[in-house]
């Protein structure tokens, strides 16, 4: 007799992410490495047919079973990855197929719980498993969730939240911190503390850490304001105000505040602080200046203003930061 105890499905469908389906499995086999006995996960990758999957990366993949077939057990873990298109803009844009939102609401009502990677919130939430839920998405289609799904909290920092039973997750990789977070809930932090150690990573990052590189990261809409973004990082010491921001564009004050607001769902201080703070992340990371020269060079002049910004974007502190990313020397 089987004794199996969590059923974990893995969803599969055309253009899926690679790394959205195979991040969570990876996790749950090293467990088996770190734990005395058996851990009780069997999982598999499901799809609407046996034929092989071609994901984004153009690596197929073969599934284990069919939707019709895991439909009539039930499951301890849905796990829903995601797929995007990207336009000739480079933006990006997460999908839906409607038959991939039927199979993820039929499946939801024979899971424990639920678990999005990445762009796979956009399924949950097209499936109303979202509704009046606070999640997250990956940040380059946070405001495509929100806009789509106002019913749904969204909210684009955390690298994962859990609100009951359902899991949303952020980027990709945080795919993993996602799936350890499970299996802290099913085998406690020591266990899920013991696999963050054989993936080397960070011991486990909290799902309220920041998702870094939010507003940088969002695509322009525009060449005027690729222009404008690239001007603020090659002069990231500068001074940049509204008045000096809109006098390079030359537009109005108005004009590009409405800019900042329409293209990157921020203001022009918010953008100009968000920027500063990947210019000192990176030299936390990669060198051993001091806080001074560090809040100089990135363009915050003092190391409380640094701190505070910090604080604000990352709910941490520059020596947290450091302490977790620093690069090792070679």
């Amino acid at each position: 007799m089987s004794r199996i105890r969590r059923f974990v499905v893995i969803m599969l469908f055309e253009g899926v992410d690679l790394l959205d389906v195979t991040g969570p499995p990876e996790v749950f086999a090293l467990l088996d490495r770190e734990v005395d006995g058996e851990t009780g996960y069997h999982v598999v990758l499901a799809a609407e047919t046996m034929d092989p999957v071609t994901t984004a990366a153009g690596v197929r993949v073969l599934p284990d079973l069919t939707f019709t077939d895991v439909a009539r057990r039930q499951i301890n873990t849905l796990i829903v990855p995601g797929s995007v298109e990207v336009d000739t803009e480079r933006r990006v844009r997460a999908l839906a197929d409607p038959g991939v939102v039927a199979w993820v609401r039929t499946l939801a009502g024979r899971t424990r719980r639920i678990a999005s990677v990445c762009v796979g919130a956009h399924l949950l939430a097209a499936a109303g498993l979202l509704d009046g839920k606070r999640a997250t998405t990956h940040w380059s289609t946070a405001q495509q969730l929100a806009a789509d799904h106002p019913s749904v909290e969204v909210d684009a920092d955390p690298i994962f939240i859990r609100d009951g039973g359902v899991w949303t997750g952020a980027g990709i990789t945080a795919c993993l911190d996602l799936s350890l977070a499970l299996v802290a809930e099913d085998h406690g932090e020591k266990a899920a503390t013991a696999v963050a150690r054989q993936l080397v990573m960070y011991l486990k990052r909290p799902g309220g850490q920041s998702q870094f590189s939010v507003p940088a990261g969002i695509a322009s809409a525009t060449r005027r304001m690729d222009d404008i973004r690239h001007h603020i990082t090659e002069n990231i010491t500068a001074r940049h105000t509204i008045a000096t921001l809109a006098g390079f564009a030359h537009v109005s004050e108005r004009h590009i505040t409405r800019m900042f607001k329409e293209e990157l769902g921020t203001t022009p201080a918010a953008y100009v602080e968000s920027a500063r703070v990947e210019v000192a992340r990176n030299r936390l990371e990669t060198t051993d200046d001091t806080l001074e020269r560090v809040a100089t060079a990135s363009g915050f002049n003092t190391v409380d203003t640094l701190i505070r910004a910090f604080r604000r974007r990352l709910d941490t502190t520059p020596t947290e930061y450091r302490s977790r990313f620093r690069h090792s020397a070679g």
